[in-house]
C-alpha cells in the first residue's frame, strides 16, 4: 500500500464528512482513508453504525468485517492522522 506523506489533523478529518461537497474520510490505526466512492458509504451512515469524519479504530472489532475492507478499490489512502 502506498501511503502518502500528508499529515491529516483531527480537525481536517472532521471537516471531511461529506457535507457541503466535502469528501468522506475515516481514520483507522493512524491512517486516513477517503471512502467517498464506496457504495456502502453513499448515505450519511455506514451500515447504520458509523458516521464519516471519525477515527473508527475502536469500532472495527465490532464490525462484521476486518481490515481487508481498506483494500477495496473504492478506498483511497489520504495520509497519516496527526498524533
Amino acid at each position: 500500500m502506498n501511503i502518502p506523506d500528508q499529515i491529516i489533523t483531527l480537525a481536517e478529518l472532521r471537516r471531511n464528512s461529506g457535507e457541503r461537497g466535502t469528501r468522506k474520510w475515516i481514520a483507522h490505526r493512524g491512517l486516513v482513508y477517503d471512502v467517498t466512492d464506496c457504495p456502502k458509504w453513499r448515505g450519511d451512515l455506514h451500515e447504520n453504525l458509523h458516521f464519516p469524519a471519525q477515527d473508527l479504530t475502536s469500532e472495527l472489532p465490532d464490525a462484521p468485517h476486518k481490515e481487508e475492507v481498506f483494500a477495496h478499490d473504492c478506498v483511497k489512502v489520504v495520509g497519516k492522522l496527526e498524533g
